[in-house]
This record gives C-alpha cells, sequence and structure tokens, in this order.
C-alpha cells in the first residue's frame, strides 16, 4: 500500500494515503503509550513473591493513602563519572560541588518528564500535595481505586510472617502508562515498619539474661546526673577544643517520628547548659512534628529524637540551624533533605528499615555526595548484620556506616581515656549483598585478621560512644542516667563532628569514606583515629586497623586537619 501511495500520481490517492499514514502513525503512537513501563526498583515483597505469606484480603478500595512517586535520574552513568572526579584529591574539579539547580539541570528529571507524570497522576485520580522537580519526586494522595488502576496492581492484605500483625502491599510489579519508566513508588507497603537504632540498658539485661548493672562499667567519668553522659562530654572527648562550634553549618537529622521541644529543654535545663541554635520541625509529606501523649493519638516516644538532637549539639553547640526532616516515607524525607534551604551538609540517621529494593534511596545518596553533603546511619544494635538481622541503610555503599563503641575519659568533661568495641555494635557483611566499592578494595583494608569480605560491602566504617552511658530525657517524664545506648547515639554525634570539620574548611568536605579510607591505610591513620583493638560483637573482633565492629575507630581532633587542612 504504502509504495503504490508513493509511485500515484493523482492527488485523490496521495490524500487519502496521507489519512490512511496518520490513522497509522496514531496508531502506532497509541500503543506506544498504552504499553506498560515498568518501575525500575522492584515493590513487591520476597514473602509475597516467595508465597511464605499469603494474602488474607484486599485493601478497601476507597481507603486513602499517600505515596511518593520517584523519577529517574537523567544520566546515572554521566553521575558516576562526576563523582570520580569531584572526589579525586588530584582532579581539577575536587571538592567542587554542585548547588541543588545545578544537580537538576544535569542529572535531575527533564522538566517534560516531570510534568508528565504530574498530568498522569491527576489524570488518575490522585492529588499532588507535594514534591518538585528538584527532589525528584511528586507526592500525592488518593484511594486505593486510583493505585490499582494507575500502576496496575492489587493492594493486598497478607499476614506478617514474623510479627503479630497484618500488612499490606502490591500483587505484583507497578507498572504505568507514561512513556518513560519511573524509579520508585514509595509507600505501596507496610512490611516494614522503621525502627530507631537504641537499645535499653534493662531490656538488653532482660533479652541476655544478665544483671543489667554489669552492662555500665564504664558510667563513671560523664558530667551529667549519676556521671552520665552529656553530648558535652562527647565534645571533650573527641574533639577536646573549644575554637570549632559548627558556626555557619547548618546540620539535618532523619526522623519518622516528630518530637515534644519541651524534652530537649527539659535536658538543658537538667545538665545545666544552654542551648542556643535554632530548630525546625519539618514535616516533609504531611506528617505529624508532634510526638505527645494524648487521648487522642495515643502515647508517642520522642527519646530517639530527642537524643538525636542532644549528641549533634553537644558535639557542635554553635550550629547556624538544626532541622528535624520529618515523614512517613523514606524518599519524602531524603528528598527534602537533598533541596530544602539551606542545605543541610551533614546529617544523622538513627532508624532502622528494610526496603523491598536496597537501591531505592541510591540516587538521593549520590546526589548527596554531589552537593558536598556527608550522611551517617547507625549500625544498629543486635551485633552481626544478616537476613534476619537487618541494618539497612547503615550497609549501603553510599553512606558512612556508624558503629559502637564502650567509652572511657579521664575525667567528668575531660578528655579520652580508653576504648573498646561496644558488644552490640553492628556490623559485618551487606547481608543485601551491595558490591564492595572502591574505597574497600585499597590494599590494607580487608585482610584475614579482620575476616572482611573482598567481594561485598563491608560495614562500619567509623564509630563513637554506643555503651548504656548517657542522659536522656523523654516522653515528658522524668529523666534517665545510663539506661539508654545504642548507634543511634553514635551517628548524629559523628553528624555533629563534621560540622566542625565544615567550619575550618569554610565549605563542606561530602562523602568522607574516599578519603578517609585512603588516608587511614597510610601514616595519617593514628592522627586521625582511635584504633579500637579490644572487644567483639558476635562474629567479628575489634582488630588493628580497621574492622567489622567499629570500623575504622572514633574520631580524634588531628582529623579535622586531615579533612580541612
Amino acid at each position: 500500500m504504502h509504495g503504490a501511495c508513493l509511485r500515484s500520481t493523482t492527488s485523490f490517492v496521495r490524500k487519502s494515503c496521507s489519512i490512511v499514514s496518520a490513522i497509522v502513525i496514531i496508531a502506532l503512537g497509541l500503543t506506544a503509550t498504552v504499553r506498560a513501563q515498568y518501575v525500575s526498583t522492584h515493590h513487591v515483597r520476597d514473602v509475597v513473591r516467595d508465597n511464605v505469606a499469603a494474602p488474607v484480603g484486599r485493601l478497601p478500595a476507597n481507603q486513602v493513602m499517600t505515596l511518593n512517586v520517584v523519577l529517574p535520574l537523567r544520566d546515572a552513568a554521566g553521575l558516576e563519572a562526576f563523582l570520580e572526579e569531584i572526589y579525586n584529591p588530584n582532579s581539577p574539579t575536587y571538592r567542587h560541588f554542585l548547588t541543588v539547580p545545578e544537580f537538576t539541570e544535569k542529572f535531575g528529571p527533564s522538566q517534560a518528564d516531570y510534568d508528565a507524570v504530574v498530568h498522569y497522576v491527576k489524570a488518575n485520580g490522585f492529588t499532588v500535595i507535594g514534591g518538585s522537580r528538584d527532589a525528584m519526586d511528586v507526592l500525592i494522595k488518593g484511594p486505593v481505586s486510583a493505585i490499582e488502576t494507575a500502576f496496575h496492581v492489587s493492594i493486598m492484605t497478607y499476614q506478617h510472617p514474623s510479627e503479630n500483625r497484618l500488612f499490606y502491599g502490591p500483587d505484583r510489579e507497578p507498572t504505568t502508562n507514561l512513556s518513560f519508566p519511573l524509579w520508585h513508588v514509595s509507600g505501596l507497603d507496610s512490611f516494614s515498619l522503621p525502627h530507631p537504632m537504641l537499645a535499653k540498658r534493662s531490656d538488653y539485661a532482660k533479652a541476655h539474661g544478665v544483671s543489667a548493672e554489669s552492662l555500665v562499667s564504664h558510667a563513671t567519668t560523664g558530667s551529667g546526673p549519676s556521671a552520665s553522659f552529656l553530648g558535652s562530654d562527647m565534645r571533650a572527648a573527641y574533639y577536646g577544643g573549644t575554637s570549632l562550634r559548627g558556626a555557619g553549618q547548618n546540620l539535618g537529622l532523619f526522623e519518622y517520628l516528630g518530637t515534644d521541644l519541651a524534652d530537649l529543654n527539659t535536658y538543658y535545663k537538667n545538665a545545666k547548659q544552654t542551648n542556643s541554635v535554632p530548630i525546625t520541625l519539618l514535616s516533609t509529606d504531611g506528617t505529624s512534628t508532634s510526638c505527645t501523649y494524648n487521648a487522642a493519638d495515643g502515647f508517642c516516644d520522642d527519646t530517639e529524637q530527642t537524643l538525636d538532637m542532644t549528641q549533634a549539639l553537644g558535639m557542635a553547640p554553635g550550629l547556624s540551624s538544626l532541622v528535624m526532616y520529618i515523614g512517613s516515607t523514606d524518599t519524602a524525607i531524603i528528598g527534602a533533605m537533598t533541596t530544602h534551604s539551606p542545605l543541610p551538609t551533614t546529617i544523622g540517621c538513627s532508624w532502622g528499615w528494610t526496603p523491598a529494593d536496597p537501591s531505592t534511596l541510591d540516587p538521593y545518596f549520590k546526589k548527596m555526595a554531589a552537593q558536598g553533603q556527608t550522611f551517617f546511619a547507625a549500625s544498629g544494635d543486635n551485633s552481626t548484620w544478616s537476613r534476619r538481622n537487618e541494618a539497612w541503610p547503615a550497609d549501603d555503599a553510599n553512606i558512612v556506616s556508624v558503629g559502637g563503641t564502650d567509652l572511657t575519659t579521664a575525667s567528668a568533661g575531660g578528655p579520652w581515656k580508653s576504648e573498646t568495641a561496644w558488644v552490640d555494635s553492628g556490623g559485618g557483611i551487606s547481608p543485601d549483598r551491595i558490591a564492595i566499592p572502591s574505597w574497600q578494595k585499597i590494599s590494607g583494608v580487608i585482610n584475614s585478621s579482620n575476616k572482611g569480605s573482598t567481594t561485598l560491602r563491608n560495614g562500619p566504617d567509623v564509630s563513637a560512644n554506643a555503651n548504656f552511658t548517657f542522659y536522656t530525657c523523654a516522653d515528658q517524664t522524668s529523666c534517665l542516667a545510663n539506661q539508654y545506648g545504642g548507634t543511634s547515639f553514635a551517628a548524629p554525634m559523628w553528624a555533629g563532628f563534621i560540622a566542625l570539620v565544615n567550619q575550618q574548611l569554610g565549605g563542606h568536605v561530602g562523602f568522607i569514606n574516599p578519603t578517609i579510607y585512603s588516608q587511614n591505610v597510610g601514616s595519617s591513620y593514628s592522627t586521625d583515629f582511635h584504633d579500637i583493638t579490644s572487644g567483639k560483637s558476635g562474629s567479628y573482633s575489634a582488630v588493628t586497623g580497621y574492622d567489622l565492629v567499629t570500623g575504622w575507630g572514633s574520631p580524634k581532633a588531628g582529623l579535622i586537619n586531615s579533612l580541612a587542612p
């Protein structure tokens, strides 16, 4: 037919052929439009895929849910090459980080693609309630019926295999009628409930059949009530100076629950100290920023949220700002952390959860690295990592994983004296089978002594005090001394320490792992870190050099000069 049209000399035939061709083109276009586009990450839980959790029902069609739709990076390979350059000390673009708009223009979604997603979700019955092109996400709210239509899934309910509750999730991988794939859709399941990485002394003792008093052998040198450690004691032990206070720096804390700032005020009143840093509670997806007990909402525990602040502020008491980024979906929280003004250049995360796909946040972690942001994640408080003892995001290759130690100081509010591995410090070989990053392949890092993997990501990277030696105030009740510990104390502590580094640098250091691994196999190690060489946790022991309990160890003041000469 097409050949005949080309050979025809009559205008009528040519016109008829043009109409036919147009119809064919439209038909082909419609076919391309309705062809299902897969989402790049996976969303079906293993227990659903493997029929371990059988469906017991289906969510009501009119139940309203909030989802976060994430668009992919525009040039993932280009971003990898860019990161190689800006973290290479010999490169002319070393530490030439991007601003938020610059990142969007180079690697973020195009305006056309972003607009297409907004149009698609609205056309399918959703209301857009947030998100931005800079954050690579569209935050939406709508009924289950709209979710099932837009993403071609059924939202089923299942009996949780290890917890006494039901969870919901998709029965198949989501697809759309867009002309390009999405990266991820957050909020489609409730299989994993985020939990703070803290431990209570009495709970630990009961679980291990030991006396609670025997667990706190070093809680005698803090300047808080009952000789407990305050955040300021950690500053004295690991920094020991006075000139750097985090001036001009903006610190962020990743939180799944809000807080009651009255608890922070109580802490400072009882510690006979004053906080001068302005604190902002920012909801990233409509999640409440409050955490108090009331008849309508029940009890909300803000122990984690308050201790995160006390450890970050104790290490860096002169910050320009501290923002608590609060949300219910990981991508919404971290999307806000990569776009908010002022941008948090050092971040602590003391929460753990198990994502359906461990690569979900990688575009954001890499974006942080490109923008000069440092992200610390607590490695966990249940000893050796395993599939049943998950500590994500601590085993992700694009963040700094923070383990735990048992610290003794020379006096109350005094300098570092000694340190051993904390008995429950999370660490080991990536249970998510994340490939070993280049900086752990450096000769001298992995050896027979530390028993690390030469093919998979090892953790933690660094550590700090996590024993049951801290002073905490929470839940509008009496404060506690030497009752709580965990790597959740160590992660914000490190975020505060990097604020000191950034102040001295007059800029920001960004992702520190490529730097500290290369430096620590050399002569600067003893100047930069306390090498923890005694103690063990689970399957691994602290050894000379890098190990899978404490990483490289806890920071010394010399690390500031190494990172910010």
